[in-house]
Parts: structure tokens; sequence; C-alpha cells
């Protein structure tokens, strides 16, 4: 590290204290050539795995592409806006824990028709016909037919 007002690589550390916030490592320093003072923070840097898309083509993890969708498929439900706040929070830590650096948009997918499966079994429908694909109604009657199975076993 370099002195902010002199240049100078010689810094000594005079105290290191947690932030107020207790997100952040603070630092007074004071520089050994003009002995001038400056505070510095160390934070954590997380960062999202860039997401594979079926083109192959590679994007940033973008939260509110992944919230809209959940808005999308849940419009005119009666679910929380807090457990949608939840749910996004739920696949964006599942993503960050995978310690991969690339995920497929597949993974994504899967794990927002999980969430939507646990908040809204007709959003969950709705997300699943689009992101499957579906092309006749037997597709649907699958689908429906393993929501509800999934909600006796919860029962």
């Amino acid at each position: 590290m370099k002195c902010p007002f002199c240049q100078h690589d010689e810094i000594h550390v005079l105290d290191t204290r947690v932030s107020e916030e207790g997100d952040a490592i603070k630092r007074r320093r004071r520089c050994g050539k003009c002995d001038k003072r400056f505070t510095t923070y160390e934070r954590i840097e997380l960062s999202m795995p860039f997401v594979v898309k079926k083109n192959g083509s590679r994007a940033e993890y973008a939260e509110a592409k992944l919230r809209g969708s959940l808005m999308l498929a849940l419009r005119k439900r009666p679910v929380a806006a807090a457990a949608v706040d939840d749910a996004v929070k739920s696949i964006a830590e599942k993503l960050l824990t995978s310690g991969k650096r690339e995920v497929d948009s597949n993974y994504i997918g899967e794990l927002v028709m999980g969430e939507l499966k646990r908040l809204d079994k007709v959003a969950y429908i709705r997300f699943a016909s689009v992101y499957k694909n579906f092309e006749d109604l037997a597709e649907f009657q699958d689908a429906i037919e393993e929501a509800g199975q999934e909600r006796k076993r919860q029962e």
C-alpha cells in the first residue's frame, strides 16, 4: 500500500477495529515519510458466478432479472414481497456457495422452479410452462401432478 499523500510505500498500522456496521475492518494508518494519517477499510468481496446461457454466451449474474422472472410468475398471486426477497436471497446464496465461476442458466432455472414450487404451485406451473417450453396439455398435466404429489408429501 502507498501513502495517498506522498506515494511512499512505508505505511504503519496504528489501530485496527471492526467498523460500526460490522461488515468491514477499519485500519488507522500513518505514513513513515510524510507522517500523515489516513483510514482504510477492508471488506469482503464476493463475486457471483457468470451465467452460461443456452446459446453458449456468458453474462453477469443479474439479481434484477431473477427477481423479474419470479415476479412475472407470481403476478396476481397471494405471495408476500418478503417471501420473494427470501427466495432471491436463497438462490443467490446457493450460487455463491457453489464455488463455481460459471453456472448454466438451466441450473438457475431449476433453483427458481424449486423456490416457486415452495412459494406457490400456480406460479410454479406458469414458470415451468415457459421454462420447459410445454407444447401440449399432457406436459401441463404432468407438471400439475408433480406439484400435487409434492403437496401430498408435505402434508
